[in-house]
């Protein structure tokens, strides 16, 4: 039987032993039925898993090519699902899959997230856009149980360990039985990146009734049933007043429609079309019409960007396991045709420029992976003592204060750790699938073989749930002003890395010091640039002004000019920074991962070199160009 989680030996390395799941079982499981041990809850957890590959290689594969060109459609106002993706909707229901991370309260089998996240490669490597829309179900209900436990509208027994009520149960428990999803609507016509500029308005009834009207677009499963709508709630006099920008954002739950007893749908959503796409054909992109749509208010007035940033970071891992999916599609399929086309007498797979790409391949699969789990382990971790906290209260107050630093340590490595991998996993899996096409060479180019969809498929990743560029400035802005709000850590990680770099015993701790020192050089550089760029902005400020506003009033959008047209670059440098951390950690833990750490810094080293030459010799002259004042348009002269 065909599996593509069992056929997979770095999958099964973080199922065995990579993943440290006394930690997640240990905080997922608090009530009576929690497991007798950790053997236990992996047995079930590998068991999952194994579900997971088995659907990905016997129901999704097979339907792949089906799904690129059956699509589904609107037929008087309603969603018609394309024929496979119902086939495939119905395996999944009958194998509970939705219900996986959901609390045993509330239907669901309360196994980790990062489970999920293991399964959600698989499904993503038969086909990215069924990941895509199964990913919609249960991640919506657990991003309601986390929306309401912030808000203080869940309730739990701590003495048994279990959730009394939370606020959006019936939604969560329609998703774990699989008659519903959900889907988040941020992006309006006018509006994508920069959410200061939504206009969709949200309207409070004298009933006290919230009412949305206005229009999202670009929604991912915006069939559904459940909407986590992001809309207007506050105006703003001018752009100084409180509200003004994501300051007047709020977030609300929207029901789309209500199912009658004779089958048919009493729609308050318009679904006003379904985007016609390059790829990602099983994914449903729709464009959606509000028009005074009753609507709950989530938490507070104004906290909207707030939450959606809890959405968000959970969706920005979950988006790079499924460009690690596709991507090791892509690899398999390259290696495969490379390994039986001969050439000059030999199969390319033997030509050495063949050999290398497909080494490089494999190795980036490896690399993010180890990010991909570490990321995920860090973001459930976090997000489950955020909720669950109180239960470490009955275990005494220095088990609640040490939670109180676990949970501060996790949302520290998750914030760093998430962009990067956003930004490199779905860099790299249009990268592999081209590259993937490169080897098929002109067969590759046709529909005979599958690597066309892939690049198709590939090319929405750096794009949807934040650009590659929006997680960039994210990278950036975090590093550096923890530079400027700690400067006496920079300069010891620096001094540090030096020390490291010339007396480590292991030579892999020393390459991974001098690939950190450079990282932290051009930290110091980008501050330098950036620190030149604000000593010009306070040459009109009274000089006893100037310690504080050199100290605090950083402007980013003024201040780092330097530092924004070489955020990608930076990133690049951080993100392989990170990937050689994470391998060297798993390589002191586990001696045959060492392989991979020497594989990784061999080629990240020089990258680094390349990169921190680039970035320290090239800019300037655009950014004096950028600078000059924009010369008046024909239509303005006129």
């Amino acid at each position: 039987m065909a599996n593509f989680f069992t056929d997979n030996d770095d999958l099964g390395f973080y199922l065995d032993r990579g993943i440290p799941w006394a930690e997640l079982v240990a905080a997922s499981e608090h009530g009576d039925e929690a497991f007798g041990s950790i053997d236990e809850a992996k047995e079930l957890y590998r068991a999952v898993a194994e579900s997971f590959g088995q659907i990905a290689a016997e129901v999704v594969a097979p339907r792949a090519a089906r799904l690129d060109t059956e699509h589904s459609r609107i037929v008087d106002g309603e969603a018609v699902e394309s024929p496979a993706l119902r086939e495939i909707s119905q395996a999944m229901r009958d194998a509970e899959l939705h219900k996986l991370c959901i609390p045993r309260e509330l239907g669901g089998l309360n196994a980790p997230l990062t489970l999920y996240m293991l399964g959600a490669e698989a499904l993503a490597r038969a086909d990215v856009s069924i990941m895509t829309h199964f990913s919609f179900h249960g991640g919506m209900a657990l991003a309601a149980l986390v929306f309401s436990a912030r808000e203080g509208s869940t309730t739990f027994d701590v003495a048994k360990g279990t959730i009394e009520k939370t606020r959006f149960s019936q939604m969560i428990e329609e998703i774990a039985r699989g008659e519903a999803w959900g889907c988040m609507d941020i992006t309006e016509p006018n509006a994508g990146s920069d959410m200061a500029k939504l206009r969709t308005r949200a309207e409070l009834d004298a009933d006290g009734t919230w009412r949305i009207s206005g229009q999202k677009i670009f929604i991912t499963s915006g069939h559904g049933k459940w909407h986590f709508v992001i809309a207007r709630t506050e105006d703003a006099a001018d752009p100084s007043d409180p509200y003004a920008g994501l300051a007047g954002l709020s977030m609300f739950l929207v029901k789309a429609y209500d199912d009658l007893p004779n089958g048919e749908k009493k729609r308050y959503v318009t679904l006003d079309r379904f985007e016609e796409k390059l790829g990602h054909h099983g994914s449903v992109t729709a464009a959606l019409s509000f028009d005074r749509v009753p609507a709950e208010l989530i938490g507070k007035r104004g906290e909207g960007f707030r939450y959606m940033l809890v959405l968000m970071n959970n969706a920005r891992v979950g988006v790079s396991f499924e460009s690690i999916g596709l991507a090791e599609a892509a690899y398999r399929a390259a290696k495969e045709y490379a390994e039986v086309r001969t050439s000059m007498g030999k199969p390319i797979a033997k030509h050495e420029m063949i050999a290398d790409m497909l080494d490089e391949m494999e190795l980036d699969l490896v690399a993010l992976r180890a990010l991909a789990v570490s990321s995920a382990v860090h973001e459930e971790l976090a997000q489950k003592l955020a909720i669950f906290g109180a239960f470490g209260a009955k275990k005494g107050p220095e088990a609640q204060k040490k939670a109180e630093r676990d949970l501060a340590r996790h949302q520290r490595i998750s914030r760093r750790y998430t962009p990067l991998l956003k930004y490199l996993a779905t860099e790299k899996s249009v990268e592999i699938a081209r590259r993937a096409i490169q080897i098929h060479g002109g067969a590759g180019y046709t529909r005979d073989y599958p690597v066309e969809k892939l690049l198709r498929d590939a090319l929405v990743l750096p794009i949807y749930e934040g650009t590659s560029q929006i997680q960039s400035l994210m990278a950036m802005k975090d590093t550096l002003m923890a530079a400027v709000a700690r400067p006496q850590d920079l300069l010891r990680k620096t001094a540090d890395a030096r020390v490291r770099a010339l007396s480590a015993r292991d030579p892999l701790d020393r390459a991974l010091a001098r690939l950190q020192g450079g990282a932290l050089a051009v930290t110091q550089l980008l501050l330098r640039k950036t620190a030149e760029g604000k000593l010009r902005s306070l040459a009109n400020l009274p000089l006893a002004s100037w310690p504080k506003a050199f100290a605090k009033d950083w402007n980013p959008k003024k201040d780092f000019a330097f530092a924004m047209l070489h955020a990608e670059r930076y990133t690049r440098l951080l993100a392989d920074e990170a990937i050689a951390e994470v391998l060297v950690e798993q390589a002191r833990a586990f001696p045959e991962r060492r392989g991979y750490a020497e594989r990784w810094l061999e080629r990240a080293e020089v990258r680094s070199r390349a990169l921190q030459y680039e970035i320290a010799h090239t800019g300037e002259r655009l950014l004096k160009k950028l600078a000059e004042p924009a010369a008046p348009s024909a239509a303005a002269a006129e």
